[in-house]
């Protein structure tokens, strides 16, 4: 007999689910490798896996290079002899950069601080003051693996009794929410935001999803706000956040604020990030408040890397000493990540040698994924039985699609949620990965998915959407 079966496994864990990971990019894979085996006799109607279902900027086939500054910093403290043995390789800003922390860090083969560099923490609270207007204090920072890490953490902790406390997240919600929730026996209590006005986040709709929540014997514990979204990239106005926040002060509520995407914003100018922080410090409020950063989205998208942070506020001593406690039992994060979190707040100031670059590339980039997302939202708007909110914020567009009866039924007889059917049937005719929408969560009778802006050759790849869009319409019509 085996000892070792699924059914042995953590119940908890059988119950994980993680769509963006899921069937539709495991088949990816399958055939990104039968294309390298194969080549033009693979058999498959394309030549190349497209990955639109993750937002990973730097990943073959994309071109969004790393920042040039970030990653001669990254090299002179993997190799501090570079400066020497290349001496006109390195601006002498990046040179007295990488001087710097190797004097407060010493070698990154070592382990730092379990709460992360002493010093990389106090640049953090530097530029979360600087962003904010009100002080931030580097005790109160985290740095993480990414931010997937600290979010991890906080919903391992607010998790005091299994299967009773639960975790207010918004509908749709990056999966990551309801997988972490389902790793620690939470109870995740949905809040849908609205699609017809931009996605955006209703009062009344967390306060009935509350009050649905107490009346199913769940306790609340924390409120989720992704802004900007993911995965509709919509951004909050400084009105609602401040209803978030006092509904969080009404209810005794821990607000979870994932800002990873807060350098993502295509119309600025119209639609401004203003951080939670500035926000329950502007209004005074004693709120419980954590808030997300990562260097894997913005300009920086270095995910590989691992490098984020968290800033507790409102939070009582004893709670984040148990923070600490278990931060320490994973004994440090990655010291690139942390490195590069660094260089992430303290990019090159105008003056400085590197800044000229720096400026450029992050204007390019801005600029692209700004042009990007545009056009493909008119494009996928023109087609027929397809909508699309224009995306002001984050790396992606998350269009909703109407399925005909007979296509419904094909895909029930194939087991398969509606969209996942669509979804699949749309990678074995491109090549294009997307994650359904039944992965992040939707009402009843609506299909979405979700797919990145970072696609080089917008026409190409627009072009393949909206040729299989049309065909797969006819066959089901």
């Amino acid at each position: 007999m085996r000892s070792l079966t699924v059914d042995s496994l953590n119940p908890a864990v059988r119950n994980v689910q993680y769509a963006v990971r899921g069937e539709l990019a495991i088949k990816a894979e399958e055939y990104r490798v039968v294309l390298k085996e194969k080549g033009q006799n693979s058999g498959l109607p394309f030549d190349r896996v497209i990955s639109s279902n993750i937002g990973n900027p730097q990943q073959k086939g994309l071109d969004q290079p790393p920042i040039t500054f970030n990653r001669q910093v990254a090299a002179l403290m993997e190799w501090p002899q570079l400066s020497q043995l290349a001496p006109n390789a390195f601006p002498q800003d990046v040179i007295a950069r990488a001087k710097e922390l190797y004097d407060e860090i010493g070698s990154i083969g070592a382990y730092s601080h379990s709460q992360g560099v002493p010093f990389i923490r106090q640049n953090v609270a530097k530029f979360i003051q600087e962003r904010d207007g009100h002080p931030s204090s580097p005790d109160n920072i985290f740095l993480t693996g990414g931010a997937s890490a600290g979010v991890s953490l906080l919903i391992s902790l607010l998790i005091s009794e299994q299967h009773k406390s639960g975790v207010l997240i918004p509908i749709p919600q990056y999966p990551l929410y309801t997988a972490t929730l389902a790793q620690f026996s939470g109870v995740p209590i949905p809040y849908h935001l609205d699609e017809a006005h931009e996605w955006s986040t209703s009062i009344d709709e967390i306060k009935a999803a509350l009050k649905k929540a107490k009346e199913d014997g769940a306790d609340p514990k924390a409120l989720v706000i992704i802004n900007p979204g993911n995965p509709t990239g919509a951004l909050l106005r400084d009105e609602t956040q401040r209803e978030v926040v006092n509904l969080c002060a009404e209810h005794g509520l821990v607000l979870l604020a994932d800002e990873v995407y807060q350098s993502n914003l295509h119309r600025a100018a119209e639609y401004p990030f203003t951080s939670f922080k500035k926000v329950v410090c502007d209004l005074g409020s004693p709120v419980p408040l954590v808030s997300f950063h990562s260097i894997s989205k913005g300009v920086t998208g270095e995910c590989g890397r691992r490098g984020g942070y968290f800033e507790c506020h409102n939070i009582p001593d004893d709670v984040r000493a148990m923070m600490y406690k278990m931060v320490s039992v994973g004994l440090c994060p990655p010291l690139q990540g942390q490195i590069c979190v660094d260089s992430l707040v303290r990019p090159p100031k105008d003056g400085d040698e590197s800044y000229a670059l720096w400026k450029e590339e992050t204007t390019r980039i801005h600029k692209v994924l700004a042009q990007r997302t545009k056009l493909m939202g008119e494009r996928l708007n023109n087609l027929p039985g397809v909508s699309c909110v224009d995306s002001p914020g984050a790396l992606y567009l998350y269009p909703k699609i109407a399925l005909s009866e007979k296509a419904i039924a094909a895909a029930q007889t194939a087991g398969k949620e509606p969209d996942a059917f669509y979804a699949l049937a749309l990678l074995d005719a491109t090549g294009i990965c997307v994650v359904p929408g039944s992965g992040f969560g939707q009402k009843e009778g609506e299909y979405h998915y979700r797919l990145t802006c970072l696609c080089p050759g917008v026409d190409e790849y627009v072009g393949k959407l909206e040729k299989f869009h049309r065909e797969f319409s006819a066959k089901y019509q």
